[in-house]
C-alpha cells in the first residue's frame, strides 16, 4: 500500500519463537494453539473481490502464496464498494500504533471519517516506539478500548494468548465460513491472513495488513551498475556464483566492496528453514542442520576474502542505505519493503542510473531446487473488546468492511487521503496531500484497525513496480510454507531466552563477519542445547506442540 508498504515490509517477518519476550506477563491459563482441522470450521470463506482490476495480476503458486496484484497509475475511477454508510451511529474508542506526529483530535479527517462510517470514533494513536510497554499496563487494569490493534510480533509481550476469550471478543459466531459474505471487502483478505489472528481455533483478529507473498527478504543488488558490467540476475544460480561476484565486483583501493550483510537473507539457500523443520517424525532446530555450519562456513570465508563493506563488518547497519545510493556496497540483503518509491527517489538524488534489482532464490549448490520460507501473511492485527454487544461487534465489522475496501476505490481513497480538495488534490493522476492532509492525515490510524490486502504501486515510479512484481512472479515457486507457521504457539516465559539464543546469534554474527570461526559457533550450539535451554525447548514444543497438533502444514 501507498504510505504503509516501507513500514511493513520492515517488520515483514521474525522467526516464530524468536519474538517472546522474558518479560511478558505470565497468565493463568493460555489459549491452546491452533490445529489444522479445527481452523476450517473457524476461519472465513475466500471470495476474491473484482471491483478494481490491476495492471498486473496476480500469480498464483504452491502453498496458498501469490502474487501480490500491480498498479502502474493509482485508479481513475473510484469505484464504490460500499452503499451508504457502514455504521448506525456507534459510539468508539481505538487505540493503533504510531510512528510519526500525532494528528489533534477533532480534526477534519476524523470528522470527516466519522460522517463516512456513520460512527464516531475517538482514535488514540500511541506512540509506536513505546507501545510495546503501553498495552500492558492497559490490559493489567483491564482497560482496552473498544477496537485496539496489536502488532503480532508482540504477541508474547502482550500476552494475546491470554487475552483471547477473557478481554478480546470472539469473533467466530460472526464471520467463519460463509458468515464472512456478509462482508465482502473482508471476505476478499487471503485466510492465511485470518489464521494469523486465529487462537486455540477460534477467530479474534481482524487483518490490518495482508499478503499471500510474505518472505523474509532478499538480496538486493544494484542493478544499473551491474548490467553495464555484463551482470544479471540469473547468472547467480549457486553460492559459488555469488562468491565469484564478490571477487569480480570488490575493489577495495576504489572504495567498492561486492558485499553488505549476507547472511540473514542468503542462509536459506542451503534449506535451513527459520526455526523448526522435522525430519523422519522428530522435531529438528535449524541449529542441528549439518548445511547450517555448511551456510556458516561459506560467509566465514566472504568475509575473510575482504568482499565485505568495512561498516557492515563494524555494524553500522544505520548507513547500510547510503552505502547502497552511493555505489559503495553493490549487493546487501533488505526486506522487500525496501524496493520502493521512496527508495527510488532517495537513490536517483544520489545517482540518476540508479535500479534496484533482487536476485532471485537460489540454492547452494545450483542444483536443488530453490526454497524460501513463507512468513505469516499478517502481523498487523486488531482486535474488538469482549465487553461490545453483539450489535455493536456487528457494527464495528460492517465498518471494517469499510476500512478493507480495495485499493483505488471511494473508500480506500477517502481512508488513505482524506477528502479530495480538502485533504488531498489529484496530481499528475496521484493523490497528492495538502498542508491539511499532511497535518491530518495518518495512514497508520484506520487503516490500523482494517485493510486491504497488499499491492505493489508506485505511481510516477511504473519500473520500480514492473521490476518488483516480476520478481514477486519468477520466486513465488520456491515459497514454502515452513512448520508451525500461523499456529500460534504461546511459549513459556521460562523458556524465552532459549528461544531467542542470543549467545548463539551473536557468535553467528561474529562468524559472518569472519570474527569467529564455525567451530566456535558449533560450541556455543553445544552450550545452548545442554545448558542453555535449547534441548528443553525442543522437547517442550515436541510435547506441546508436534505431537499435539502436528506441523500445521
Amino acid at each position: 500500500m501507498l504510505n504503509r508498504r516501507g513500514f511493513l515490509g520492515a517488520a515483514v517477518m521474525t522467526p516464530l519463537l524468536a519474538a517472546c519476550s522474558s518479560n511478558a506477563p505470565q497468565p493463568a491459563q493460555k489459549v491452546g494453539t491452533n490445529t489444522k482441522t479445527g481452523l476450517q470450521a473457524a476461519l472465513p470463506t475466500y471470495v476474491p473481490s473484482s471491483a478494481v482490476k490491476p495492471d498486473i495480476p496476480s500469480v498464483a503458486g504452491q502453498a496458498g502464496a501469490a502474487t501480490d496484484p500491480a498498479f502502474l497509475a493509482y485508479p481513475a475511477n473510484r469505484v464504490a464498494t460500499v452503499q451508504g454508510v457502514p455504521g448506525k451511529g456507534g459510539s468508539y474508542t481505538a487505540v493503533t500504533p504510531l510512528w510519526g506526529t500525532v494528528p489533534p483530535q477533532g480534526n477534519s479527517f476524523y470528522e470527516a471519517m466519522n460522517k463516512a462510517l456513520g460512527a464516531s470514533f475517538t482514535m488514540k494513536p500511541a506512540d509506536g516506539n513505546n507501545y510495546v510497554t503501553i498495552i500492558p499496563t492497559m490490559t493489567a487494569a483491564k482497560k482496552l478500548p473498544d477496537w485496539i490493534q496489536l502488532p503480532s510480533w508482540w504477541n508474547s509481550n502482550f500476552n494475546v494468548g491470554g487475552l483471547v476469550g477473557t478481554q478480546l471478543a470472539d469473533l467466530t459466531p460472526y464471520l467463519a465460513g460463509d458468515k464472512i459474505k456478509k462482508y465482502p471487502n473482508l471476505a476478499a483478505l487471503p485466510t492465511a491472513a485470518w489464521q494469523a489472528g486465529a487462537w486455540g481455533d477460534k477467530l479474534f483478529g481482524i487483518p490490518s495488513s495482508a499478503s499471500s507473498f510474505v518472505v523474509h527478504g532478499c538480496v538486493f543488488y544494484r542493478r544499473d551498475i551491474l548490467e553495464a558490467k555484463g551482470i544479471t540476475a540469473d547468472q547467480v544460480k549457486s553460492a559459488d556464483d555469488l562468491m565469484n561476484l564478490g571477487k569480480e565486483l570488490t575493489d577495495a583501493k576504489g572504495g567498492v566492496w561486492a558485499f553488505d550483510d549476507l547472511w540473514t537473507y542468503t542462509f536459506p539457500a542451503w534449506d535451513i528453514p527459520n526455526v523448526w523443520t522435522v525430519q523422519d517424525g522428530k522435531l529438528v532446530h535449524k541449529y542441528e542442520l549439518p548445511q547450517f555450519s555448511e551456510a556458516l562456513d561459506w560467509h566465514y570465508r566472504v568475509a575473510q576474502a575482504g568482499y565485505i563493506h568495512p561498516d557492515a563488518i563494524a555494524g553500522q547497519n544505520a548507513n547500510a542505505g547510503t552505502r547502497f545510493y552511493a555505489g559503495k556496497a553493490l549487493i546487501g540483503g533488505g526486506g522487500t519493503g525496501a524496493w520502493n518509491l521512496g527508495d527510488h527517489e532517495s537513490g536517483v538524488a544520489a545517482d540518476p542510473n540508479y535500479r534496484r534489482g533482487a536476485l532471485n532464490y537460489f540454492s547452494h549448490d545450483g542444483k536443488s531446487p530453490a526454497r524460501m520460507f513463507m512468513g505469516e501473511a499478517a502481523r498487523i492485527i486488531s482486535y474488538l473488546n469482549i465487553n461490545l454487544k453483539p450489535a455493536q461487534i456487528e457494527e464495528c465489522l460492517a465498518i471494517a468492511n469499510y476500512l478493507a475496501a480495495p485499493y483505488g476505490s471511494a473508500e480506500y481513497t477517502m481512508v488513505n487521503f482524506g477528502v479530495e480538495g480538502t485533504h488531498f488534490t489529484m496530481k499528475d493522476g496521484v493523490p497528492t496531500a495538502t498542508a491539511d492532509g499532511k497535518k491530518f492525515v495518518q495512514a497508520t490510524t484506520f487503516p490500523f484497525l482494517a485493510a486491504p490486502a497488499s499491492v505493489i504501486s508506485n505511481p510516477g515510479a511504473d519500473q520500480v513496480t514492473k521490476d518488483y512484481a516480476a520478481w514477486q512472479a519468477a520466486n513465488i515457486n520456491a515459497l514454502y510454507k515452513p512448520v508451525f507457521l500461523n499456529m500460534n504457539v504461546s511459549l513459556p516465559t521460562s523458556l524465552a531466552t532459549a528461544a531467542a539464543a542470543q549467545a548463539v546469534e551473536d557468535a553467528i554474527k561474529d562468524c559472518y563477519h569472519g570474527k569467529k570461526k564455525v567451530a566456535e559457533v558449533q560450541a556455543a550450539i553445544a552450550t545452548w542445547k545442554s545448558s542453555g535451554g535449547g534441548d528443553r525447548l525442543k522437547q517442550w514444543m515436541t510435547e506441546n506442540v508436534l505431537n499435539k497438533y502436528g506441523t500445521g502444514q
